[in-house]
């Protein structure tokens, strides 16, 4: 078992059965669920910010990542918001839900999470991810979902919903760190 939310289990399995092939474009699960030693972009030694933040994946090839935002106590870890950390110091809401993030990773574009923004954009050449389809299939079968062709409309969705309240909470963490 990967992790205790059920969804992240079967798309470990997913991933298992596809190999090597990526099945969106740069997105991984990390190694150890909610490895916060995975990435440098946030005070690690502040037991608030360990204790609501729960990481889980790659976001793309340069270091980005994906966490859970626990915006409050709901025990069903994938119903809460997922928000990118970006390899160089941005952090935004992606997604209302772990679903919708998997809606949002149908698109095969990885994030590119600035300080001002997140967004998704599609290189010319890129070829589609070798284990696409099959995650495509997964969640249009397992959660009712259809591939998004504007994945920034799904971004947008959840930054009206808690972008602001995310904002707000970790300000006095990037604040520490001379972000802000």
């Amino acid at each position: 078992m990967y992790s205790p939310v059920p969804e992240l289990n079967e798309l470990a399995e997913l991933q298992k059965q596809v190999g090597a092939e990526y099945l969106s474009r740069c997105f991984e699960l990390l190694p150890e669920y909610d490895d916060k030693m995975s990435f440098e972009a946030v005070d690690l030694t502040d037991p608030d910010f360990l204790s609501r933040v729960v990481v889980f994946a790659m976001a793309n090839g340069s270091g980005s990542h994906y966490g859970f935002w626990r915006v409050d106590d709901r025990e069903d870890l994938a119903t809460l918001p997922v928000v990118a950390f970006g390899d160089e110091g941005g952090d935004h809401v992606v997604a209302r839900s772990l679903p919708e993030l998997f809606q949002l990773l149908t698109s095969d574009i990885d994030p590119i999470v600035g300080h001002d923004e997140v967004s998704y954009e599609r290189y010319e050449d890129a070829e589609p991810s070798g284990g696409h389809e099959v995650f495509v299939d997964w969640v249009r079968t397992r959660f009712g979902l259809e591939p998004t062709t504007d994945p920034g409309a799904i971004v947008a969705a959840a930054q009206r919903e808690y972008g602001a309240q995310f904002h707000a909470w970790i300000r006095p963490f990037m604040e520490r760190l001379g972000y802000c």
